[in-house]
């Protein structure tokens, strides 16, 4: 019988048209923006892409070939690629980040977790080894020294490519020119949290990549606010996920386990934190 739940609904009421208004103003400024385009595909572009130890499926092609596009023109970015795990997202990512890299321009690549953020780190350094690119992670297992290293470096200009977790939303954040913004698993953000980084820069090429895109980012990409490239097409041997439902079993976890060590020993071997992997490695499940 108390007003409790009205004064909520109101307060929740209010937050949600201010969010709206903030959506609308950023997108108008977005659009208004005049982006500053990127040049064709030089030699160091086609090194890099030429490393690429798979064959692209057409798909994987076609949504490199429109991320190209929407960068190479003065019209700012703003895409979805929706594909599933392992259809190969990150390396349209990739390829779009080495080409801002090659206009002198910073890229910023947001991810929720702190485990993908070095996976990624490792996937890029991997990819652009021996390229005149520097990378930098931001996440809780760098210490405060080496994130503010970081962070004076990026405002200097002289960090290419940073990966990080909600760090890179912090209000201290400086970028000497941001060029292009990539959001993995987008889902696992707010709205608050995506648009924040956005307000560095009206124009800010943003590519978003999900196998999962929430409603409202698939209203925008339908409605024609964003634009969609879809890989559906799976890579050459790829097997379906197998999944186990049964009664808990430690021998089950420890085989579960065991596998997934073995597919991170690479991930260990050139991340500068796998002193911490291999002592998390030794814990013995509970």
């Amino acid at each position: 019988g108390s007003s409790r739940w009205a004064t909520a609904k109101e307060k929740v009421k209010k937050e949600v048209q201010d969010i709206a208004g903030d959506l609308l103003r950023i997108y108008a400024q977005r659009e208004s923006a005049t982006g500053q385009p990127s040049g064709p595909d030089d030699a160091l572009q086609n090194a890099l892409e030429m490393r690429f130890p798979y064959e692209e499926t057409r798909d994987q092609l076609q949504a490199i070939d429109e991320v190209k596009t929407d960068l190479e023109t003065a019209r700012h970015m703003d895409r979805l690629i929706v594909g599933d795990v392992g259809f190969g997202k990150t390396e349209v990512a990739i390829r779009a980040a080495f080409k801002m890299v090659l206009d002198n321009r910073q890229v910023a690549v947001l991810v929720p977790t702190t485990v993908l953020a070095h996976q990624h780190h490792a996937t890029f350094q991997e990819r652009m080894q021996d390229m005149p690119v520097r990378l930098e992670v931001l996440s809780r297992l760098r210490s405060a020294a080496q994130r503010r290293e970081v962070k004076q470096a990026l405002a200097r200009g002289q960090v290419d490519i940073v990966i990080g977790t909600h760090a890179l939303l912090a209000k201290d954040m400086v970028f000497r020119d941001l060029g292009l913004l990539i959001i993995d698993e987008e889902q696992r953000f707010g709205v608050k949290q995506k648009e924040r980084i956005k307000n560095l820069k009206p124009s800010v090429n943003v590519l978003t990549m999900s196998a999962t895109p929430i409603p409202r980012t698939m209203n925008m990409g339908l409605s024609g606010i964003r634009d969609i490239s879809y890989i559906t097409t799976p890579p050459e041997e790829r097997l379906p996920v197998h999944t186990v439902m049964a009664p808990f079993d430690r021998t089950l976890v420890r085989k579960a386990l065991e596998r997934a060590t073995l597919r991170t020993k690479s991930f260990r071997q050139i991340s500068p934190f796998s002193s911490r992997a291999s002592s998390l490695e030794s814990c013995s499940p509970a």
